[in-house]
C-alpha cells in the first residue's frame, strides 16, 4: 500500500455545487466517515448510487445501543479553539482498553493511544498515535483521589479509574494528561474495547491485513485449532500450538486481526511496530466499511449496531451525532493518513520510559494550528510506510 500526500485545501464554491445531469460511470470514492461513525458506534446507511441516506431511527438506533458519557473532562474544546461546532478542524481521542471478565474495572490501562484529525479542509484524516510508555506528567484528579505524578501516558488511564473513577474517570484523566502534555484540546473521545471489537470486524466479514514481519503471539494460543487467551488455554489441560502470524497480505477475521494489531515483543520496534500495525488496522476497517456494501445491508447494519454497543464508550463533545455524520461525509478511506511519533523508534529516557523528540513535539504543534499538511511536506519521514 502506499500512503498519498497530504492535498492542499481547495477553496470553497461561491455557491451550492452542479450536479451534471448524466455524469460518466466511474468508481465511487470508499468514504471514510461510515468507520469513523463507527468508532462512535454510529452506523448509516449509504444508498447505493443516490448518495447518503440518514435514517432518524438508524441513528437513534445505534446511538442507543451505544454508551455514551462524558470522557473529555475539561479538555473539550473552547469556542476559541473551535469548539462551538464543527467548521473547523477537528480531533478526536480514541483508546483502546483490554476489559476481559475476569479483569476488575479499574485494573485497566488505555494500551492504544491514537488522536484522529481532520483539517478544517474535512477532506483528509490523519492518525498519530501516542507511545504506551512516554514519560508524562499526570496531574492529581479528585474523582479518582489521584494526588498526581510522573507515569506513563498507559497508566494515566489507570490512575483516573481507582477509586470509582471508572472508565469515564479514567478517560477524563489521560485526556488532560495528553492535553498538558501535547497542547491538543477535543472534539470527541470514544473507548474501544478490544474484546468488543472483534465483533464489529465480524460483523464486517473481516478485513485484509499484511503482515510486514513474523511474530508469535504474547497473548493466544491455539487448543484443538482454536485460538483462546493463554489462562483461558490453560485451563483446558490440553495442548497447545502457538500462533504465528506470517509475512504475506490475506483476510484475517476478526480476533486474528486484533491479535496481530496488539503485539509488540518480537517486533523490531516494539511499541512503534504495534502503533503502525493498529492504524493499518483502523484504515483497513475503515475500507471494509466503506467499499464492501456491508452499510446497505439492513441485516449487516443491526448487526453492526449490536456489536458496536458492546465495543465503545462514546463521548460527542456535546456536538449532535448528525453534525458529526454530515462533517465528516467527505472524508475518504484512501485520504487517511498514518503518522509516525519519534519517527518510529524508542526514545528513551529511564526506567522503560520515553521521551517526546523534538520533531514530535512540532507535530503536535501543528496539529494545534491545523497545519499537519505543510508539516509533512517538509518531514515526509513522519509518515508511516504501509506493505
Amino acid at each position: 500500500m502506499s500512503v498519498q500526500a497530504p492535498r492542499r485545501p481547495a477553496s470553497a464554491p461561491a455557491g451550492p455545487p452542479v450536479v451534471p445531469p448524466a455524469p460518466p460511470a466511474r468508481k465511487r470514492r470508499g468514504p471514510l466517515w461510515p468507520k469513523l461513525l463507527l468508532v462512535f458506534g454510529i452506523v448509516l446507511v449509504l444508498a447505493s448510487g443516490a448518495g447518503i441516506v440518514g435514517s432518524r431511527l438508524l441513528i437513534h438506533s445505534a446511538t442507543s445501543a451505544v454508551t455514551q458519557t462524558n470522557l473529555l473532562g475539561t479538555t473539550k474544546k473552547t469556542e476559541a479553539e473551535g469548539g462551538k461546532d464543527l467548521k473547523g478542524p477537528i480531533d478526536l481521542l480514541l483508546m483502546g482498553v483490554d476489559a476481559r471478565k475476569r479483569w476488575a474495572v479499574d485494573d485497566i490501562r488505555a494500551d492504544t493511544i491514537i488522536v484522529l484529525h481532520i483539517p478544517a479542509s474535512h477532506d483528509q484524516a490523519y492518525l498519530v498515535s501516542i507511545p504506551r510508555d512516554t514519560e508524562v506528567t499526570v496531574p492529581a484528579f479528585g474523582k479518582s483521589k489521584y494526588s498526581g505524578g510522573t507515569a506513563k501516558a498507559t497508566e494515566a488511564f489507570f490512575h483516573g479509574a481507582q477509586n470509582g473513577g471508572g472508565w469515564e474517570g479514567g478517560a477524563q484523566l489521560m485526556a488532560q494528561t495528553l492535553k498538558n502534555t501535547t497542547g491538543i484540546s477535543f472534539d470527541g473521545a470514544a473507548i474501544i474495547d478490544f474484546n468488543g471489537f472483534k465483533g464489529v470486524i465480524e460483523a464486517l466479514g473481516g478485513v485484509h491485513m499484511c503482515v510486514d514481519q513474523q511474530v508469535t503471539s504474547k497473548h493466544m494460543k491455539l487448543v484443538d485449532g482454536k485460538p483462546m487467551y493463554l489462562a483461558d488455554a490453560r485451563k483446558t489441560g490440553k495442548a497447545t500450538k502457538p500462533v504465528v502470524h506470517k509475512v504475506g497480505c490475506r483476510d484475517m477475521e476478526g480476533w486474528e486481526a486484533l491479535d496481530f494489531a496488539r503485539q509488540r515483543y518480537g517486533l523490531k520496534n516494539g511499541d512503534y511496530d504495534r502503533q503502525r500495525h493498529q492504524q493499518q488496522l483502523i484504515k483497513a476497517i475503515a475500507k471494509k466499511a466503506a467499499g464492501s456494501g456491508v452499510l446497505s445491508n439492513p441485516l449487516k447494519v443491526n448487526q453492526l449496531i449490536k456489536a458496536a454497543g458492546k465495543a465503545f464508550v462514546l463521548d460527542t463533545g456535546g456536538v449532535s451525532v448528525a453534525d458529526f455524520m454530515f462533517t465528516l461525509k467527505n472524508v475518504a478511506a484512501k485520504d487517511m493518513v498514518l503518522l509516525r511519533t519519534n519517527n518510529g523508534t524508542f526514545a528513551g529516557t529511564t526506567g522503560g520510559r520515553e521521551s517526546i523528540t523534538p520533531e514530535s513535539r512540532q507535530m503536535f504543534a501543528a496539529v494545534r494550528r491545523d497545519q499537519l499538511g505543510p508539516f509533512i511536506m517538509a518531514n515526509p519521514g513522519v509518515v508511516a510506510k504501509e506493505k
